[in-house]
């Protein structure tokens, strides 16, 4: 499903090998690659359940205590978003700018290469934030040149969300919702009534986008940040979970949700305390759909302590359900932004309101019932907005464990305390940057070396441009 190619009939070529690709292919493989990681608990590549105190490990705890290196964790991470997901976007655009339409689509190809080029811009767009929010001044400008930049620089990571927020407006501008795009490979807003992408759906998505790369920037650039939220929100933003950007795994292998197979073979993962013993004082009807019971209980272990499975309650059903869907942006995501926008500058609305309907948002996701009284019994708080929508934030993002250190480092909400067991790398911190991966430092040594010093050193406590609290 997700390799889908062409080939050809030349008796001299190897009939099981594929020579011929499409940007359809490429794109369904990005997308999936993208997915993956975001969603993927996996301790070789995505820890931020664990940073983010959701869950901790059973025996082996070295991730818990924040001990990346020895599963080079970096490195993977780096390769998935460089490699898997960028460069395949990259080589689905450069397929699309070659493509020389047929005399029958001379007067539709114009319309349909603006729609596919937009939206491999925009994944691309949402791929280097999740770097540079990951690792700070990141390659971008010679990054996907291989033939011509082996070594590429790095860019300052503020100028590169300038850059970012600068292409994201020409993309959700360059989409037309009457023309054609993607009738195949897309499987993020893939409409089945109408047999191709959801334009309209695209653009809610660019301009939800360009409002999280605002927000992002709130305390560092205000000007820009604001400037940027106005613009989206004027746009269209998502307006409910039906907007939701999602990618949909299969049941059968190997397409599973990558939670689902990291969960279902081994029992690695045990609830986190921090989360546990906060829902369970908030009295949030959301844990039943988070964790399992335990004897009419939920019970969290200590963060970066080894435990027994049975002991403790594990990850929901959702974890252990092949088809559960991966999450890149979400209409509950969107809304908490929407509430921090209000609270900070007074755009778009009630920030009371708004801060409501993400909560709102999130117990419908979970199928949690009524937020009312929930809501009441933890009101927003407009003298320390930024701990009202941090602390519920970091509840809502459960599942979005990348986002939510996002909202952690900008909002310094909640105010997590590291394990007494963690690395001493960490410094007694949690964590506000992954270090970069160690292939770069023995491959593009002064290029590393040169980036290392700008960013202010290499470490796990070295801030993103953007978080200066």
């Amino acid at each position: 499903m997700f390799i889908g190619c062409s080939t050809t009939d030349d008796v001299n070529l190897d009939e099981h090998a594929f020579y011929n690709t499409t940007q359809e292919s490429l794109l369904t493989y990005a997308q999936k690659e993208l997915s993956d990681y975001m969603n993927t608990p996996s301790v070789n590549e995505n820890n931020f359940r664990l940073t983010m105190q959701y869950w901790t490990e059973t025996i082996y705890v070295n991730e818990s205590n924040y001990d990346f290196t020895n599963r080079t964790v970096s490195n993977n991470v780096w390769t998935d978003n460089y490699v898997n997901v960028l460069k395949n976007l990259d080589q689905a655009e450069r397929i699309i700018n070659a493509y020389t339409p047929t005399p029958s689509e001379l007067t539709t190809w114009p319309g349909k290469k603006k729609n596919q080029l937009a939206i491999i811009d925009m994944m691309k767009v949402y791929t280097y934030q999740v770097l540079v929010d990951t690792y700070g001044d990141i390659p971008y400008t010679q990054a996907l040149n291989i033939d011509v930049y082996p070594l590429p620089k790095y860019d300052k990571a503020a100028d590169i969300y300038t850059d970012l927020i600068t292409k994201l407006k020409n993309d959700i501008t360059s989409i037309d919702t009457s023309k054609e795009s993607f009738k195949t490979g897309d499987i993020f807003y893939y409409n089945p009534t109408i047999g191709k992408s959801d334009l309209d759906k695209w653009k809610k998505f660019g301009n939800s986008l360009l409002l999280k790369l605002g927000i992002a920037l709130a305390d560092v650039n205000p000007t820009l940040a604001q400037s940027t939220v106005n613009q989206a929100i004027t746009g269209g933003v998502m307006t409910s979970s039906g907007d939701d950007c999602k990618f949909a795994y299969l049941a059968a292998s190997p397409n599973e949700n990558p939670m689902f197979q990291e969960t279902s073979s081994r029992d690695d993962f045990i609830a986190g305390k921090t989360l546990v013993d906060y829902m369970n004082a908030s009295n949030d009807p959301r844990i039943s759909a988070y964790y399992t019971d335990v004897n009419g209980n939920y019970i969290g272990q200590v963060i970066g302590t080894p435990g027994e499975f049975a002991d403790f309650s594990n990850a929901g059903e959702f974890a252990y359900t092949e088809t559960t869907p991966g999450i890149i942006l979400s209409y509950t995501e969107v809304s908490f932004y929407r509430a921090e926008a209000a609270a900070r500058w007074g755009i778009g609305g009630s920030p009371a309101a708004l801060y409501a309907t993400a909560i709102t948002s999130s117990f419908n996701d979970w199928g949690a019932g009524d937020a009312t009284a929930y809501i009441a019994a933890h009101p927003y708080n407009a003298a320390n907005w930024k701990k009202s929508i941090g602390e519920q934030a970091w509840v809502a993002m459960y599942n979005q464990a990348v986002t939510s250190w996002n909202f952690f480092r900008r909002l310094d909400y909640p105010q997590l305390v590291a394990p007494s067991t963690a690395i001493p790398n960490a410094e007694g911190k949690v964590p506000v940057r992954l270090q970069y991966p160690t292939a770069e430092a023995t491959t593009n040594g002064s290029n590393y070396a040169a980036a290392s010093a700008a960013i202010g050193g290499d470490k796990l406590t070295t801030k993103i441009f953007w978080d200066i609290n």
